[in-house]
């Protein structure tokens, strides 16, 4: 335990508050009976053919997946309280340091402006910040100093697909 001579002599670190706000933990848009009208139908035609093939196990995956979809689509999701700080990142009560991130860019998504902050490590692999977008430059402004700026980022074949899916077959009208 260290004397409170030597505590004295350690270099005082401040942990400042640069920048707060809180915002829905996710993008959401409210649905419509027809999308989930939809869904179901496609689910249960999905559903017939696994059952002509014997795929009981693979059912179930399905009806899990639409079930959670159906529960991302009708719930709203909480208030989430955002810090961002010269140490690094906190989203509720997890913390992400500057240097266990790896850059960052801006997308709009059902017209909601997030950030999208890539991870060094494998998961969570990305973090997604909404927020005020009158708030965008400053936010930019303060991330930079941190961290790699992206305009532009190459979608992935998953995101690809899922542009194309929800383009091609629209569970609702727009």
């Amino acid at each position: 335990m260290p004397s409170k001579k030597e505590s004295d002599n350690r270099p005082k670190v401040e942990n400042s508050k640069i920048f707060e706000w809180k915002s829905p933990g996710r993008p959401f848009r409210k649905r419509a009976k027809q999308y989930f009208l939809t869904a179901l139908l496609m689910m249960l035609l999905v559903e017939i053919i696994l059952f002509l093939f014997s795929e009981y196990l693979l059912m179930a995956v399905v009806l899990a997946l639409v079930f959670v979809a159906f529960a991302l689509s009708s719930v709203p999701p909480k208030e989430f309280y955002y810090k961002m700080s010269n140490e690094g990142i906190q989203i509720e009560d997890a913390f992400f340091l500057w240097k266990e991130l790896y850059d960052f860019y801006f997308i709009k998504k059902d017209n909601v402006e997030t950030i999208r902050i890539r991870t060094e490590a494998y998961l969570p692999g990305e973090l997604t910040i909404t927020f005020n977008p009158e708030d965008r430059e400053k936010i930019q402004k303060f991330l930079v100093e941190y961290l790699s700026f992206r305009e532009y980022v190459k979608p992935s074949f998953t995101d690809k697909a899922g542009d194309w899916l929800s383009k091609n077959f629209p569970l609702e009208e727009n």
